[in-house]
């Protein structure tokens, strides 16, 4: 993370994106995710979680193989980010 205006969430965009289409290209049916950037790369968490829920959400709308999306959270506050976050969602926590 240098401020933000170095495309970093597109690099976080695609790290989802590139994962997601390697698990598909395998034919995996689950995937998990911890909350990438978000420790020593000081990704802003809030961002970071949208980014993530935004990718996984967008990639699932095209059919394949991945049937359950888990987000790992490491403390309360990543977890109620992302509660918060996939609460209309029907992805698994």
């Amino acid at each position: 993370w240098h401020g933000g205006a170095n495309g970093e969430p597109d690099l976080l965009r695609s790290c989802y994106q590139n994962s997601l289409v390697l698990a598909a290209e395998y034919g995996l049916t689950s995937i998990a995710f911890p909350c990438i950037s978000t420790g020593v790369y000081r990704f802003p968490a809030d961002q970071a979680a949208e980014i993530a829920v935004e990718s996984v959400r967008a990639f699932l709308q095209t059919p394949c193989s991945i049937q359950t999306v888990i987000f790992c959270c490491f403390s309360e506050a990543d977890r109620a980010r992302y509660e918060r976050l996939i609460a209309p969602l029907s992805l698994n926590l």
